[in-house]
């Protein structure tokens, strides 16, 4: 019985799968009123996604108007970078490893392609940050506009603008990539060898020449100072594509109002713990510490206790192996914070609280 069960059901079966392939053909293919929505609904699609495309090039076009004229040239005796106007007094700021050691320079504006004079102001190498001032600053001399740095968010569109191997006036899109990275510039080729921290990490093309010009949100704004790109020691420490860093506005707002007001930075905000170091290697030849050389009278380490000889391993969370990893932990605390310090004395582990110093 329950064979013939079967057998009768067969044909009904076989209608129930003949239906739904009639089904699905019928989705397939449509009837001709379903295909002619459908065009209908890609044909309004299309002026939609153009529409789309011309705005954020409108948008595009509209922060180039906006702000590449604040964005000009710095040539130095053998260096060339980029700067931007401050304000309509004439004061321009760029980063300290374009000015470098010169006193005077020479700058070319986005408008004109006569050359002015300008003397440095001051410069602040420990967060790679100058400002010059223009000798004679031309009529309509235009003040870029600088954003708010808690504001700036991965994924955001930004366009860096300078002179990248001296192409003036040049702009470079991309978005920012990441937030908040510390990043140690290095001493040679010009670099001070800044530690800096909360830098806005790019993908847009930052290149030798675009130090100290203008990275700029969609809302002409800008966001940051394009400092340096990553290197990638398999490229033969040549630059790593796509990676950029720039130094937040918030960082130079800061610095350029003292230099500007006190001719000098008085307020680095910039923790420190009062000591020379070196970086010490143990018996495998791996970095293993910073040693103290020496310590500052009254400094945050000679009050906590700390010696001449002592080797620092950890500040705070953070292990310690290089005088650089020192600088990085340091650049993620502020003056006036309490920390622990981990320290070897002839071999023994000791620890000390300690009250950052200023920079």
């Amino acid at each position: 019985m329950d064979a013939r069960r079967f057998r009768a059901r067969r044909p009904a079966v076989a209608a129930a799968v003949l239906v739904c392939c009639l089904g699905v053909l019928a989705a397939c293919s449509g009837s001709s009123a379903t295909r002619e929505n459908e065009d209908a609904t890609r044909q309004a699609a299309v002026p939609k996604a153009v529409g789309a495309v011309d705005d954020l090039q409108d948008g595009y076009l509209q922060v180039i108007e906006d702000v590449l004229p604040s964005v000009v040239q710095i040539q130095a005796r053998n260096d060339l970078g980029s700067g931007v106007v401050y304000d309509g007094q004439g004061h321009i700021v760029t980063n300290a490893h374009v000015v470098g050691d010169e006193r005077t320079f020479r700058v070319t504006t986005a408008n004109s392609e006569d050359e002015l004079t300008a003397r440095l102001v001051s410069s602040y190498p420990e967060q790679d940050l100058a400002v010059i001032k223009l000798d004679k600053p031309p009529g309509g001399l235009k003040a870029a506009e600088f954003g708010d740095s808690s504001k700036v968010a991965v994924g955001q569109i930004v366009l860096a603008m300078g002179s990248p191997l001296g192409l003036a006036s040049s702009v470079t899109q991309g978005i920012v990539s990441a937030t908040g990275r510390t990043v140690t510039e290095g001493s040679g080729n010009g670099g001070t060898g800044a530690t800096i921290a909360n830098m806005v990490q790019t993908s847009a093309a930052i290149n030798p020449g675009n130090s100290g010009g203008a990275l700029v949100n969609l809302d002409s704004r800008v966001i940051g100072i394009p400092t340096l790109a990553a290197v990638d020691p398999g490229l033969g420490e040549g630059a790593a594509p796509g990676i950029g860093f720039a130094i937040p506005a918030s960082t130079v707002k800061s610095i350029a109002d003292q230099i500007i007001k006190d001719g000098r930075v008085t307020d680095s905000g910039r923790a420190a713990l009062g000591i020379t170091g070196r970086t010490v290697v143990n018996d495998d030849y791996q970095a293993a510490g910073v040693a103290v050389v020496e310590v500052l009278a009254g400094g945050a380490a000679d009050q906590a206790g700390l010696e001449r000889g002592d080797i620092i391993t950890r500040l705070g969370d953070e292990d310690i192996t290089t005088i650089t990893s020192l600088a990085e932990a340091l650049a993620a605390d502020k003056p006036g914070e309490r920390t622990t310090v981990t320290f070897t004395r002839n071999g023994s582990k000791k620890t000390a609280d300690v009250t950052l110093g200023e920079q």
